[in-house]
């Protein structure tokens, strides 16, 4: 016979970011940091802002939900911190939604900076009020249950990618994207180099550049054949 598991397992020693790393990775388009990724690193394109578009960067603080249950969710909330990107793993659900404006607004007064699931939300007039990033699946007005079980901390399958507490987690109008804690060091040394030549191909483009230069060469090559 299998036991019940406990109603919440919670990681007793998150981990969060140094607000310094944080700090270096603000105001960056994500598409620069997908780049500095090697191409790879966003969450689902269906993961979208919900209410405000503005630009967020944090330290992720990870729950799982399961399907139709939000009992995890509100344990991440009450042991948020300030910096905190909340992540809630739901696995995709879409019967009900998994938080709305009033657990929002709670994780906003502990000083989250964002949320972000690949579930529902609901309420989404009073979230735009909220001015809190929120990035989601969609919204639905279904309620959902608080019975868990659930996991706090823990690492947690969202929108594609594995995604751990002290992870860094970026948000814009393009999506969601994340850079696991271990490569951190890594992506930033590369976004120097991408920033740089993305300034200076803006550059050329704003002068009056008129054709990309690698397809000019190739359509002058051998390797394209013309038919009529």
């Amino acid at each position: 016979m299998i036991d019940d598991p406990p109603l919440l397992t919670i990681s007793a020693t998150p981990r969060r970011l140094p607000p310094g790393v944080v700090a270096a990775f603000a105001a960056t388009p994500a598409s620069f940091i997908v780049d500095a990724l090697g191409g790879r690193g966003a969450l689902d394109w269906r993961i979208k802002p919900i209410g405000t578009t503005r630009p967020f960067a944090g330290s992720a603080f990870t729950c799982h939900c399961g399907p139709g249950d939000n009992l995890a969710l509100c344990a991440a909330v009450a042991e948020c911190k300030p910096g905190d990107v909340i992540v809630a793993a739901t696995d995709g659900f879409t019967g009900t939604s998994v938080v709305g404006d009033l657990l929002l607004g709670i994780a906003r007064n502990r000083g989250a900076v964002a949320f972000v699931t690949d579930g529902l939300v609901r309420d989404q007039a009073d979230i735009e009020a909220l001015d809190l990033p929120c990035y989601a699946a969609g919204a639905t007005p279904n309620s959902p249950a608080r019975n868990g079980p659930g996991e706090v901390g823990r690492p947690v399958q969202c929108g594609g990618l594995t995604i751990s507490t002290g992870d860094l987690v970026i948000g814009d109008r393009d999506g969601v994207v994340v850079v696991p804690a271990k490569a951190i060091d890594q992506t930033l040394a590369r976004l120097a180099a991408v920033k740089e030549s993305e300034a200076a191909m803006l550059a050329r483009v704003k002068a009056g550049l008129s054709e990309v230069g690698f397809v000019a060469d190739l359509l002058k090559s051998d390797r394209v054949r013309r038919v009529d």
